[in-house]
């Protein structure tokens, strides 16, 4: 095989590997269980027109989206023009989401949130020597790309601008261009935390979600029920990490607390799914070091 078609079976197979990492990453946070008012294992939490294996159809749409993101990223670095062309892969990608899951917008926001970290992730596996840590980094760069403008973005009345203009607050879009704080500072510090403590996994990934809950401004509840719904969910969920975690039973009861506070206005926490679903495609790729570190590589 010439040299310049092994780079482009290499390139390719990077590419297929994120994009399969990523639909992972929504797959695993679907089935995540027990989520408050989100759709799991146990049924559609405040959702009628989600389940279980709309979600499921939505992600695997999505695996190709991710991989042709990772292709536009390769050779590339943040700029206007990376921007305008992932935010068209991106547009396209929606598309595709929408017509699997007949109508319902399952992974919108992960689209943008994961879709910036599959770029990074791509561009950081070009550099001859990548800076550590390793999961900093990816979302550095992520956040970059975000920074540019997004000019061919159409002129539409969407749930977040209406957020944005009601509260003031930046949903999706501000994440991104801050550098991710909650899946670096929140959600990976939280999950790897659980497990450390023996935390089974499946109980370690909604104690992160918890924690992502507290602080986050989600716009998903803020669109869905206002500030009383945001208010619920950040005192809820702290509520059960003081009690110890979901592992826990008084945790266990504070969650049944939570979540029928959130079902009774009908309102779910889809941003910090989003950041929960990211917090594990970073996990994916920056594992822990044997010093409890951010710092390794794997991909």
């Amino acid at each position: 095989m010439h040299r310049m078609e092994k780079e482009a079976t290499l390139c390719g197979d990077l590419a297929m590997r994120l994009g399969r990492f990523a639909t992972d990453a929504l797959i695993e946070e679907v089935h995540a269980t027990p989520k408050p008012a989100l759709v799991d294992r146990r049924g559609n939490g405040a959702h009628r027109d989600l389940s279980l294996a709309v979600m499921e159809r939505s992600a695997y749409s999505l695996e190709a989206t991710f991989a042709a993101l990772a292709r536009a990223s390769q050779g590339k670095r943040p700029s206007a023009a990376l921007r305008a062309e992932l935010a068209a892969i991106g547009r396209a990608g929606e598309a595709v989401m929408m017509n699997a899951t007949q109508g319902s917008n399952a992974h919108r926001g992960a689209i943008w949130i994961v879709g910036l970290l599959v770029a990074g992730a791509t561009i950081l596996s070009e550099l001859a020597q990548p800076p550590a840590p390793i999961a900093d980094t990816i979302c550095r760069i992520g956040a970059q790309i975000a920074c540019f403008p997004d000019h061919g973005a159409p002129l539409a009345d969407s749930h977040g601008a209406r957020v944005l203009a009601r509260y003031g607050v930046g949903g999706a879009r501000r994440e991104a261009q801050e550098g991710f704080p909650h899946v670096l500072r929140v959600g990976l510090p939280a999950l790897r935390a659980a497990r450390h403590r023996g935390i089974a996994e499946h109980a370690a990934r909604i104690d992160a979600l918890l924690a992502i809950m507290t602080t986050l401004d989600d716009t998903c509840l803020l669109h869905r029920a206002g500030p009383p719904a945001l208010t619920a969910a950040k005192r809820g969920a702290q509520e059960v990490i003081s009690l110890g975690g979901i592992s826990t039973s008084g945790g266990q009861a504070a969650f049944v607390r939570l979540e029928s506070r959130l079902m009774a206005l009908n309102a779910s926490p889809g941003g910090a799914a989003d950041l929960l679903a990211a917090t594990l495609f970073i996990d994916r790729l920056a594992p822990a070091s044997a010093d409890g570190g951010i710092s390794t590589w794997s991909i």
